[in-house]
């Protein structure tokens, strides 16, 4: 087994600047800058966003996707962490995970909106007097569209790391700390950075939302690219969409090429396989960087740092237990008995009972403030009618993005031309097909329960394409050099071979998608171009009316049903399919 790597070999080993520092120089001291003054204008008074926060003015446009990048880019910053925390401890931890993972699901599965509904307030009094309470309002938006994908992806991966590799691990006598960082993070980091390519993307989507927030007769808007989009649909101003259009398609493009393209390129050496590959994917940048001197040099402290921090045998149990007196370290070296160990699992399985009893009694007693036992029954009707609406977008986006995610992956240089443009419609905010909804609708009588559906998808189905190119791109090379020795074509290649490859993949895919178009059903089943609104009738519609009437206790309803939809949904599929995958489809 060999993990392929491109190397650039450096002849020099001085400190002193090549030519390709005189271009990778600029290049860092520009983004430093860039970041340093988004990062003012973060701090600034809350006063400054009295006077009109956005200008339709195209000139502005470069400022505004300043803002809205370093959001993002803090958002992703913030999901990376809590991915880290949150997948291992799930993966790593039994009891926890059975704990961890059904809130996941259910973290997921609450709109946008209603994180935004409630810590607008409490971010705005963390920080008052200033604009980094609303900043932090409408990072934590973002974050909230962008970790759940993520943590999904590195909680597949670490539960499915190849056998042997674990027995290589074993026999080496790994720290836990150790495995972690030299085993099952650069097995996962192939897969995760599709996946933050993905949420990065995907963010877009709710920028328009996490900048532009209004809860009951509060309003506060912040310069971005997604608060001039809001405030170009309100103003029915064509031409002001168009612009936006153009700077978000800008603003990817530069991402792509300065931060996704260089990670996939540096990624793919973490490929689990037995052969070199065929084919690796480059970045002119990630070469650039590779041929200075002067920046390598810079860097070198860094990365022994990082080094020997990953080599460190951490092992507080283990440190802890060595200090025990011998009587007690045999007792706690000694294997649990059966019954104690269930034992265990009993009064664990009581504590998370009572806890979830004690928040649903909670919820109940804020929702019976507001709500009756009428509108319960209409919420899970409506809750209903988004669920089917769900389930066959789902199925419509798998029939199409699997196969053709399949052949992509395949093809590294496919991957790098198709990467911006499928990066540029993952973050196509389905806001600006609102126009051509709403008048399609209206001008052919259309029904709004069909013809709204597929607005809950644009913007989500990319999870599923995204994961499928991110799993063929991971598949070994030797298997795939195998199927071809036996001549395994056709139908037989998809069905043992490829599919079964992927399918963990697919799963992470499927599970976030359907999670985002629950959440996307919030923007998608009530749509307005100007004073012209249509509404569908689902769970989605309801939530977003309360939230513009300041509703909370139907808030909190919405909310609760859509998470208890989401839950029965992955508990009743979604996990049977993972369980299968990991006991079947693992590699050995």
């Amino acid at each position: 087994m060999v993990w392929t790597q491109t190397s650039v070999s450096v002849k020099a080993t001085t400190a002193t600047p090549n030519r390709w520092d005189l271009v990778a120089l600029p290049l860092v001291v520009g983004l430093l800058a860039l970041a340093a003054a988004g990062g003012h204008q973060m701090t600034a008074p809350l006063t400054s966003l009295d006077t009109p926060a956005v200008s339709l003015d195209p000139w502005n446009l470069p400022d505004y996707a300043l803002r809205s990048t370093m959001r993002m880019l803090a958002a992703m910053a913030a999901s990376l962490l809590f991915t880290f925390t949150y997948a291992t401890l799930a993966a790593k931890s039994r009891r926890a995970g059975m704990v961890l993972i059904p809130v996941l699901d259910v973290l997921q599965s609450v709109p946008v909106l209603g994180y935004i509904s409630f810590t607008v307030v409490f971010f705005l009094s963390l920080f008052p007097g200033s604009v980094l309470g609303a900043e932090c309002a409408a990072i934590f938006a973002i974050f909230t569209s962008q970790a759940w994908n993520m943590t999904f992806s590195l909680y597949q991966s670490l539960r499915s790391v190849p056998r042997d590799l674990d027995e290589a691990a074993t026999s080496f006598r790994f720290s836990g700390w150790q495995r972690f960082w030299r085993l099952e993070a650069p097995f996962a980091m192939p897969g995760l950075v599709w996946n933050m390519m993905m949420s990065m993307s995907g963010g877009w989507f709710f920028v328009v939302a996490s900048e532009a927030i209004t809860v009951g007769d509060r309003t506060v808007t912040l310069p971005g690219i997604g608060s001039y989009l809001a405030e170009a649909i309100a103003q029915k101003n064509l031409g002001a969409v168009g612009w936006a259009v153009l700077a978000m398609l800008a603003v990817i493009l530069l991402y792509d090429q300065f931060l996704f393209r260089p990670l996939v390129a540096w990624a793919d050496k973490f490929r689990f396989e037995q052969t070199g590959a065929q084919e690796a994917p480059e970045s002119w940048v990630l070469r650039l960087f590779q041929r200075t001197r002067f920046c390598r040099a810079m860097l070198a402290p860094v990365e022994s740092l990082l080094d020997r921090v990953a080599w460190l045998r951490l092992s507080p149990l283990s440190s802890l237990a060595a200090a025990l007196p011998p009587a007690l370290k045999r007792r706690v070296a000694a294997p649990l008995s059966p019954a104690f160990d269930r034992a265990l699992d009993r009064g664990w399985y009581a504590v998370v009972a009572a806890a979830a009893l004690a928040l649903g009694s909670t919820l109940v007693t804020f929702i019976a403030g507001g709500a009756g036992w009428g509108d319960v029954g209409t919420v899970l009707l409506l809750g209903a009618a988004t669920l089917l609406r769900v389930v066959v977008l789902i199925a419509i986006a798998s029939l199409v993005w699997v196969p053709l995610g399949v052949l992509i992956g395949l093809r590294p240089r496919l991957a790098e031309t198709v990467q911006p443009m499928a990066q540029f419609l993952a973050a196509f905010p389905a806001n600006l097909l609102f126009p051509v909804a709403v008048v399609t609708i209206l001008r052919f009588d259309l029904n709004p329960d069909v013809w709204l559906s597929p607005l809950m998808i644009l913007g989500t189905q990319w999870y599923i394409l995204f994961n499928v190119i991110a799993g063929t791109s991971a598949f070994p090379s030797d298997l795939k050099e195998a199927a071809s020795s036996f001549r395994i074509r056709g139908w037989q290649w998809w069905r043992d071979v490829m599919l079964p490859g992927v399918f963990p993949y697919y799963l992470t895919g499927a599970v976030t998608a359907a999670g985002g178009s629950w959440n996307a059903s919030i923007v998608a089943e009530a749509v307005r171009w100007g004073d012209a609104e249509v509404t569908a009738h689902g769970l989605g519609s309801y939530i977003a009316q309360a939230t513009a009437t300041g509703d909370y206790p139907r808030i909190v309803l919405g909310i609760a049903v859509m998470s208890l939809f989401v839950t029965l949904l992955n508990r009743l599929l979604w996990r049977p399919l993972y369980g299968y995958a990991e006991r079947r489809l693992r590699l050995a």
